[in-house]
């Protein structure tokens, strides 16, 4: 029997479930603020631990803001793929005749575009609670928008990896956390060098290349990581 053809199925499959995912963000829109009333909360606090010296908050603020991101990101990451592992219809993707390599990609881009790129747009305004310097500004933007794909992404394997779990929270942040370490420090590294007046294209195109390499591995180890709990 001669096969279907694959290209145009798989590409009709995948912008109906992007189109299905993005209007399951919307309507738990709710999700989506958690991440940000979690930064705004932290970065309000922090200043009352350590001082309002605005010279010690302009020299930790790279850092800080990018690990209240980071936390961010994980804080949305448990419940990735829980809702659909517990009705049945992540079994059903899975099974599905399209590459769910792709379909699972979707899935993950929109929880970037519902929890990682509020973050990024935020993530100034947290830079300038904290007497960042202007320079850095730009740089934190561009690092924060190639850093929460990448935070997404990683964070999606560790959901997956733990969706059969009643309470995997920990778990999740466990595993993805040391895996975390690389784009926290570039990241911070490339708004630390901005700060100063020194060059940081270096920093993004390593964020850039690390982003680039998420995306071509994680969807396999998602996928791989959801078969083995699907066939338990």
């Amino acid at each position: 029997m001669k096969p279907r053809s694959s290209v145009p199925g798989a590409w009709c499959a995948l912008r109906a479930a992007f189109r299905r995912d993005l209007l399951l963000a919307y309507r738990h829109r709710g999700d989506s603020v958690i991440p940000l009333v979690f930064s705004l909360i932290v970065l309000t606090l922090f200043p009352l631990g350590i001082g309002p010296e605005p010279g010690v908050l302009r020299e930790i603020a790279p850092g800080l803001v990018w690990v209240v991101a980071l936390l961010a990101c994980l804080l949305s990451c448990e419940r990735l793929f829980r809702d659909e592992f517990l009705d049945g219809s992540l079994q059903q993707l899975l099974l599905s005749p399209q590459p769910a390599y792709f379909l699972l990609l979707s899935r993950v881009l929109v929880h970037w575009l519902a929890a990682g790129l509020p973050v990024t747009l935020i993530g100034p305004l947290l830079a300038l609670l904290l007497s960042m310097s202007g320079p850095g500004y730009w740089a934190l933007l561009l690092s924060l928008l190639l850093g929460t794909v990448s935070l997404s992404l990683i964070g999606a394997i560790g959901a997956a990896l733990t969706v059969g779990l009643k309470r995997g929270g920990v778990l999740v942040a466990l595993i993805v956390l040391p895996l975390y370490v690389p784009v926290l420090i570039f990241g911070a590294g490339a708004v630390q060098a901005a700060c100063l007046a020194l060059p940081y294209g270096g920093h993004l195109a390593i964020m850039a290349a690390l982003t680039l390499l998420a995306l071509v591995l994680a969807p396999l180890a998602i996928v791989g990581a959801l078969r083995i709990n699907l066939d338990d």
